[in-house]
């Protein structure tokens, strides 16, 4: 992994925490266990964001059904690991090993059928999925698909100890491993030591949450977060970003943060598929039923 030492960005007026949410458990795949995060009655207020699935296991048990093939429209899938290996294979011919520190970036576009299965029959699997909605002259592109290994996601560092994982966007000078247009999403893996802190400026217009997965608790805008909670972040015009802290005397924390620009347009869920209106869902019903999604 290579490093790079930064100079730390101010924050002179932190966003606050309009609302803590907890992962709820459930289900996905073929049984795999997991913790929505960001859920559908959330998309308008976390606009361009539709989902967060968190998952972590040490039993085999939890996570060996895997996701046999299914189909997405309409959006783009991030898959982050932490933890474990699961294979991907889809209909347009890739295929990739999703390893401990990679991430999977994929654009299902007009449509896309795709597998992840497990590696592994024992030890821990465990990362997270972010969905990104596509604009609305997008979502019919063709997919896309892209890997990037542990050592193509750039790492920087502060004097104070932060370490940041720099998945999407550009922070403190660094661009991060994927940039997308329109939506602009930026996507943080922090550690924060314990008695460390970092400032992260946004957008003023940016929707953005962090979500607390390590460690007892977090300062985020000020507020105690605890682990396994969402932070959503307020809209305050006069924010100029966000500041985290990790309390003097624990063990560090870690956290996710996702930030980007909203969309505004309608959203249309049904299942796997996200698109404007109904009439537009039941047409990717019908193209995957008749075998026309993926072609």
């Amino acid at each position: 992994m290579n490093t790079t030492t930064v100079s730390p960005a101010t924050v002179t007026r932190s966003r606050g925490v309009e609302r803590l949410v907890r992962g709820q458990p459930t289900s996905d795949g073929a049984g795999v266990k997991l913790t929505r995060v960001l859920t559908q009655p959330l998309q308008q207020r976390l606009d361009p964001f539709l989902m967060l699935d968190a998952f972590g296991s040490d039993a085999a048990s939890d996570y060996i059904g895997g996701f046999p093939d299914h189909p997405h429209r309409g959006f783009e899938t991030v898959t982050v690991m932490k933890a474990g290996r699961m294979r991907h294979h889809d209909s347009v011919g890739n295929t990739g090993l999703l390893e401990p520190g990679s991430v999977q970036w994929m654009t299902a576009g007009r449509g896309i059928i795709h597998s992840e299965m497990p590696e592994q029959e024992e030890g821990r699997m465990a990362g997270f999925q972010l969905w990104v909605n596509l604009a609305a002259r997008d979502k019919m592109q063709p997919p896309a698909y892209r890997d990037v290994p542990p050592q193509g996601v750039p790492v920087f560092t502060l004097d104070g100890g932060a370490q940041v994982r720099v998945i999407a966007g550009t922070t403190h000078g660094v661009a991060g491993a994927v940039t997308r247009p329109t939506t602009e999403p930026l996507v943080l893996d922090i550690v924060l030591p314990a008695g460390a802190s970092f400032d992260v400026p946004l957008p003023a217009g940016h929707n953005a949450f962090a979500y607390v997965y390590g460690g007892v608790a977090a300062q985020v805008g000020g507020a105690a977060v605890a682990s396994e909670h969402m932070a959503i972040l307020s809209n305050d015009a006069a924010a100029d970003g966000v500041r985290f802290a990790a309390p003097a005397g624990e063990r560090a924390v870690q956290i996710l943060l996702v930030a980007g620009a909203p969309l505004r347009e309608p959203i249309a869920q049904y299942g796997p598929f996200v698109m404007n209106t109904v009439q537009e869902l039941h047409q990717a019903v019908a193209d995957f039923q008749s075998g026309a999604l993926a072609t």
